[in-house]
C-alpha cells in the first residue's frame, strides 16, 4: 500500500503553499493531504494543541491502516514530533486509532531541538516581531520583509494573490511558545528536503543525525514555483 502524503504548512502561511504539490502527487499515484491550520492562533495559548487537532482531525476518514508520511514546511518543523505521537496515540489515549507513521520530511524547515523543547523564535527574531507587534498581533508574514526579499518567492502574480491573501495574523504569543519534544519520536526514518541558504545549517544538522538530506535549489516557497519537482523529491525521500 503506498503511503498517503501529510503535507503540513507553517502556520505563518496556509494551505495553498502545499495544495499544487498536492495535486503533482496525485498525478504520481500518491494520495495527499493538506490540513489547514489558518485557525490555530484563534485561540489561547499554548498553541501547538490546535495544530495536532487540526491535522488529526483532517485524517479522520483516512483507514487507520493507511501508513503516512508526515511533511513539514518551516516553523511546521517544530511541530512535527508532537504530531507524531498525536496521531500514534500518545498524547492521551482518546480512543483514536493508531496511526502508522512511514516517514517524516522536513521541507526548507526549522528542526525540533534532539530532546526536551524548542522555542518557537529564536531570541534575535523574537525582538524584530515584538517592533511589528501592534496589540499583540502582528502583520501577514508576507508584510514582515521588504519586496526585493517577498518577490522571488512567487512564480506569478495569481499564485502570490492567494497566498498573500490567505495568510492569518497571528498573536505575537505565538512565536513566544515553546514546543515539547516527545521522546522516541524520531523513531522511524526521517529526511530533509532543503531549498535555499537561511535553512542550510538546519540541512546539515539533519545530516548529523543521520537522515537523508535532499538539495532542490529554490527560494524558501519553492514548493509552489516547482511542485513537480518538490513532489518528485518527497516521492523520493520517503522511499
Amino acid at each position: 500500500m503506498r503511503p498517503l502524503f501529510v503535507l503540513v504548512h507553517s502556520p505563518s502561511v496556509g494551505p495553498s503553499t502545499w495544495r499544487p504539490v498536492a495535486e503533482r502527487l496525485a498525478e504520481a499515484g500518491y494520495d495527499a493531504r493538506v490540513p489547514s491550520l489558518l485557525d490555530v492562533g484563534t485561540g489561547p495559548p499554548p498553541y501547538w494543541p490546535a495544530v495536532v487537532a487540526a491535522v488529526r482531525e483532517d485524517l479522520t476518514a483516512v483507514p487507520a491502516d493507511r501508513p503516512l508520511v508526515l511533511v513539514a514546511h518551516s516553523n511546521a518543523g517544530l511541530f512535527l514530533p508532537l504530531i507524531r505521537a498525536g496521531l500514534d496515540g500518545t498524547d492521551g489515549g482518546d480512543g483514536r486509532p493508531r496511526r502508522q507513521v512511514v516517514g517524516s520530511v522536513f521541507v526548507d524547515a526549522a528542526l525540533p531541538a534532539r530532546d526536551g523543547a524548542t522555542p518557537v523564535a529564536p531570541p534575535e527574531l523574537l525582538e524584530f516581531l515584538r517592533g511589528k507587534s501592534v496589540d499583540g498581533l502582528l502583520p501577514r508574514w508576507t508584510d514582515w520583509w521588504d519586496e526585493a526579499d517577498i518577490a522571488p518567492m512567487f512564480a506569478d502574480a495569481t499564485t502570490r494573490r492567494t497566498v498573500v491573501d490567505e495568510q492569518p495574523r497571528l498573536p505575537l504569543a505565538y512565536y513566544r511558545q515553546t514546543i515539547p519534544v516527545p521522546a522516541g519520536w524520531d523513531d522511524h526514518p526521517c529526511s530533509y528536503l532543503l531549498f535555499g541558504p537561511p535553512y542550510e545549517a538546519e540541512a546539515a544538522e539533519a545530516r548529523d543525525r543521520g537522515w537523508r538530506v535532499a538539495h532542490l535549489p529554490g527560494e524558501h516557497l519553492h514548493q509552489i514555483v516547482d511542485p513537480e519537482a518538490t513532489a518528485r523529491n518527497l516521492i523520493e525521500l520517503a522511499g
